[in-house]
């Protein structure tokens, strides 16, 4: 039986805008760094493309929008979306829920998945997940709406959605093989019709990204390939690294979600295409290789909605989990900004979002010392931040010339120039034998407190080969 009563839509709102701006104000607090891979999203949205090197092109565009619209390219701006984005994903599982459990699991939805540690996280950095997250809940949603009505808008409104959520991660796949999973089940078939319309509004939606990378050697899709690793080189056991990714998923969702969402896919089977692909796939990977512990994050739009349908009937445990979640809600964002916080070793809680605009501007202060000397930077994380803490010094930033496939995005577009003269800037550990004496580069209490980096004024035919 479905619902349509929109009673639900108030009190799940409140809920929901008022997290959602509960957390901005503590991101204009926050005192971290970008990390590696949100400073590279923001350097993509300085140039529009259809796709980029390591990931598809919405979280680019995104963040592009954003900064230009806010005529700021500060750490808040680049991460205040992530906090709306997961407050519309709660909203659009709590529609879903409304229409196939009522008002009360609705508004339960919306409050829980609000709640878990992954929108904790992801509203307090910006990643493809959570850009991938309201176009993968509003897939869900019209197909639940097409399997009512069976009407052909829903099938293309599916498709598009999930295009979408392509756009921003390609483990939207993984929505695809969950429709071709429940088509078992008949109250969920949809026809050949409305699958092949659905197929087609996928595939327009994300042809702009395809051609891109027909067009660039199928970078991106390379670089998903180099992440799955074993597909390259060769794949060896590692139990323990799948003992670890399938812990580390009660810290995704918390623990009595996941446990309740798995009752529920016992409870309601066909509701299994949506969950258990995504994380038998990378339990799979997690065995044969290396997997990070939000791989399988598609599974908990649908789990999440799992979830709050056993919890209702047992008020105790959906109590334990708000609270075990509020640990997450309350204290990740207190880290942020109590950077000073470190283990017995003295090391901080979250170096690796410090000390990375203290480094480049270090790095930018001895280039302009020496005659603004283009800088030459090896390592990645280096280079990620240069580009956005030096985009207003006026210098120029290289990567190391790749001798093959390039193996990031500054490596393929802002590699060292062929027949450059003159000198350079050098940032390595590891300096060539011509290389001159070290100006030796701070980096105390951060992410590069180990990495023993040092800066070098060398001719660029020293690093040239």
């Amino acid at each position: 039986m479905f619902r349509s009563d929109l009673g639900w839509f108030r009190p799940a709102a409140l809920i929901v805008v008022a997290l959602t701006c509960a957390r901005w104000a503590l991101l204009v607090l926050d005192r971290t760094d970008l990390y590696v891979d949100e400073s590279q999203y923001w350097l993509w949205g300085q140039e529009f493309a259809f796709g980029y090197y390591s990931k598809p092109p919405l979280i680019g565009w995104l963040i592009g929008a954003v900064t230009t619209l806010a005529g700021s390219d500060t750490v808040f701006w680049v991460r205040m979306p992530g906090a709306a984005l997961h407050g519309a994903t709660a909203l659009i599982l709590a529609a879903w829920a409304a229409r196939w459990m009522g008002r009360r699991e609705a508004v339960l939805t919306a409050a829980v998945y609000a709640s878990l540690p992954m929108a904790a996280l992801g509203s307090l950095l910006i990643s493809t997940d959570t850009v991938m997250a309201p176009f993968y809940a509003a897939a869900l949603y019209f197909f639940a709406r097409l399997t009512e009505a069976r009407a052909p808008r829903f099938a293309l409104l599916a498709g598009a959605a999930i295009g979408a959520a392509f756009m921003a991660k390609y483990a939207a796949v993984y929505f695809l093989i969950g429709v071709a999973l429940i088509q078992i089940a008949p109250a969920y078939r949809i026809g050949w019709r409305n699958g092949a319309l659905m197929l087609a509004a996928f595939a327009a939606v994300i042809s702009p990204n395809i051609w891109w990378n027909l067009s660039h050697k199928l970078t991106t899709f390379s670089h998903t390939v180099d992440n799955v690793g074993w597909l390259r080189s060769g794949a060896a056991l590692h139990p323990a690294g799948m003992v670890e990714f399938l812990l580390s998923q009660a810290a995704v969702v918390g623990p009595v979600v996941l446990i309740a969402m798995l009752i529920g896919v016992r409870r309601v089977p066909a509701m299994a295409a949506f969950v258990l692909p995504p994380l038998l796939v990378v339990t799979v990977q997690a065995l044969l290789g290396t997997a990070q512990a939000n791989w399988a994050i598609a599974a908990y739009f649908a789990g999440t909605v799992l979830a709050v349908r056993v919890l209702t009937a047992h008020w105790n445990l959906l109590i334990a989990s708000f609270g075990v979640n509020a640990v997450f809600c309350l204290g990740l964002p207190l880290l942020t900004i109590f950077t000073s916080l470190t283990f017995p070793s003295g090391r901080p809680l979250l170096d690796r979002q410090l000390g990375r605009v203290q480094m480049s501007q270090q790095i930018i202060a001895l280039a302009h010392e020496n005659g603004d000397l283009p800088v030459l930077a090896m390592p990645r994380d280096i280079l990620a931040d240069l580009f956005y803490t030096g985009a207003d010094s006026g210098l120029t930033f290289y990567a190391p010339r790749p001798t093959g496939r390039a193996q990031n995005h500054y490596e393929q577009r802002y590699p060292l120039p062929q027949g450059l003269t003159g000198k350079l800037l050098l940032i390595t550990n590891a300096p060539p034998a011509c290389a001159g004496p070290a100006l030796p580069l701070q980096a105390k209490g951060g992410a590069y407190a180990k990495w023993q980096l040092a800066a070098y004024v060398v001719e660029a035919a020293c690093v040239a080969p």
